[in-house]
């Protein structure tokens, strides 16, 4: 999902997928150069994922990410960070950032988008995440408490900096070495295929790219 209509991105980019099976990545196309490279972890190949518990795009690349990472070197240091497009998406960057604090986040993650893709619920306030995050066995008082902490506050702004720094204004969007960008919806190339096969696409563009900035090319 984007600021602005997230298939956007994927109708600007008409050629992408012709490029990809044509002999690989094209810069413009199926990724995007950082015009200011950004700060990243000394000896690690950087992959961060931005994304939004909300978003329908981002719980169908979910576990295509998740099995991508599984399956990286040590020297690929992946992690999420979550976005705050706007008020209701701040509320849910809180969520992430106060079960994260909590060491939970990770276990809460595919019960967190299930709730709200598959039962429609909103978990848009502090007191319905508490409720919810009871029934799946985390302590609704401390998370309470993580979720109001100046800790987690601080997490929040860090998130947002870092967010317009690398210039997201789409969902899931993949930063990888603290120069290029990919996203499922920009390898596309415009054509109509399935969230499946645009993860899949995705997926092999970050292979390269992390390929590009471990022989730094």
């Amino acid at each position: 999902m984007k600021r602005r209509d997230f298939s956007a991105l994927i109708a600007t980019t008409p050629f992408a997928g012709a490029a990809l099976a044509q002999g690989g990545p094209v810069e413009g196309r199926q990724y995007l150069a950082l015009a200011t490279p950004q700060p990243t972890t000394p000896g690690k190949i950087d992959v961060i994922e931005f994304f939004w518990y909300g978003c329908p795009h981002c719980y169908a690349f979910e576990p295509i990410i998740e099995g991508w990472a599984k399956q990286q070197a040590a020297d690929v240091a992946y992690r999420k960070v979550h976005v705050a497009f706007r008020a209701n998406v701040k509320i849910h960057q809180r969520m992430f950032f106060a079960l994260e604090a909590m060491g939970k986040e990770a276990a809460a993650r595919p019960a967190i988008f299930a709730a709200i893709h598959q039962r429609g619920m909103g978990l848009d306030d502090v007191k319905s995440q508490a409720q919810f995050l009871s029934s799946i066995g985390i302590d609704g008082a401390k998370y309470t408490e993580a979720y109001n902490s100046f800790g987690v506050q601080n997490k929040c702004t860090q998130a947002e900096k870092m967010q317009d720094a690398y210039r997201i204004d789409g969902v899931p969007m993949v930063a990888i070495g603290g120069r290029f960008l990919t996203s499922p919806g920009q390898v596309g190339g415009g054509q109509r295929l399935s969230e499946d096969e645009l993860g899949r696409r995705a997926v092999s563009v970050m292979d390269f790219l992390v390929n590009r900035v471990r022989t730094k090319a």
